[in-house]
């Protein structure tokens, strides 16, 4: 019995939308990342983007368990001597939320060009609303 192996051009996509209202943070991002990454597909090949599209709503309502709002920081550096910049994730989810649910999601996913092609399929939303309702997008329930 042959092994089958999906080829780029035989991938059928699907968009998705998660609402993240009330849900941790690093669960949300698993089940994304699951979900980009098409592990949820019986096609599912290692070397293949076999993944659907993910919209995640409601990134500001997401929640952080124990004391992570205060402890856990977001770091990011300019590239130059000295340019080192922390925010603690109490500031950051009050000002930007759906960049910390984006860092979660894109750091669950393969550190090379193959998950560059998968975290380019995610889209995130502060609010409710998102402009994609022409592909129909299905509501992936998290368990």
């Amino acid at each position: 019995m042959k092994t089958y192996m999906a080829k780029k051009e035989e991938v059928t996509r699907k968009w998705y939308v998660i609402d993240a209202e009330g849900r941790v943070l690093g669960r949300l991002a698993a089940a994304a990342a699951h979900i980009l990454r098409g592990k949820h597909k019986p096609t599912f090949t290692p070397h293949v983007d076999t993944g659907d599209h993910v919209i995640v709503i409601n990134a500001a309502k997401v929640v952080l368990t124990g004391k992570k709002l205060d402890q856990k920081l977001y770091t990011r550096h300019s590239g130059y001597p000295g340019g080192l910049k922390t925010t603690k994730y109490a500031i950051l989810m009050k000002t930007r939320p759906e960049l910390a649910v984006t860092k979660a999601i894109v750091g669950m996913l393969p550190h090379n060009s193959l998950g560059a092609d998968m975290a380019a399929k995610l889209k995130v939303y502060p609010g409710p609303e998102h402009p994609h309702q022409a592909q129909k997008p299905e509501n992936w329930d998290l368990q």
